[in-house]
């Protein structure tokens, strides 16, 4: 599901050229922020496409499971998959709330609405529920690695960023939030801006 992570939607984008459009806003201080934005929110859209069609019957399926049964945790994340899945977050955020509530120790759940909040421009909500995730699982990989994507593109914290991104390498190297982590780091890298710490050398959950 596109909700997985961060990384899914901003695939086949190059991490070294966005990185190197917010170390120019840092060099810069103040100037063109909304760069910055458009570019590490791509599922937020230019107007040039269409967001993907709302499945409506799954909607209607779900609702129905969650209305009979509504202390149904699975039914209410499901309902946040398709939401966000059809570009919808502001519902999607309506059930991913929802099932945290229901199911507080479910990570993948707190991170997806993590992701939800910065698609709507709530950045710092969005890693405060980065943290409540990392509470709950220290060493959950799609949490760090969203985690130092919002941090570069929603902070432009260049170095915490790095420090997050360490985290998932040190974890799950040969994992797709690894291999995209090790990716931002070479582009960190490349542009001259990393802060010399060991890719690996990153204690988990620290």
């Amino acid at each position: 599901m596109k909700a997985e992570s961060i990384v899914f939607a901003v695939a086949g984008m190059c991490f070294g050229i966005i990185l190197g459009w917010v170390i120019g806003i840092q060099q810069a201080e103040n100037q063109a922020p909304a760069l910055v934005q458009a570019a590490a929110a791509p599922a937020q859209g230019t107007g040039q496409q269409q967001p993907p069609p709302l499945d409506e019957a799954r909607v209607q399926a779900l609702t129905t499971v969650f209305n009979s049964d509504p202390k149904n945790a699975g039914a209410a994340v499901q309902l946040g998959n398709v939401y966000f899945d059809a570009e919808r977050y502001q519902d999607a955020i309506k059930w991913y709330e929802e099932s945290v509530r229901l199911d507080p120790k479910n990570a993948d759940a707190s991170t997806d609405l993590g992701i939800s909040y910065y698609y709507t421009g709530q950045t710092d909500r969005a890693l405060a529920q980065f943290a409540t995730s990392l509470k709950i699982d220290p060493k959950h990989t799609k949490t760090f690695l969203n985690q130092g994507i919002v941090l570069a593109f929603g902070k432009q914290d260049l170095a915490s960023a790095e420090a997050a991104w360490q985290q998932v390498v040190a974890l799950a190297p040969s994992s797709p939030e690894g291999q995209a982590a090790q990716k931002a780091l070479e582009g960190i890298a490349a542009a001259g801006h990393s802060t010399g710490g060991a890719t690996g050398a990153a204690t988990p959950g620290s």
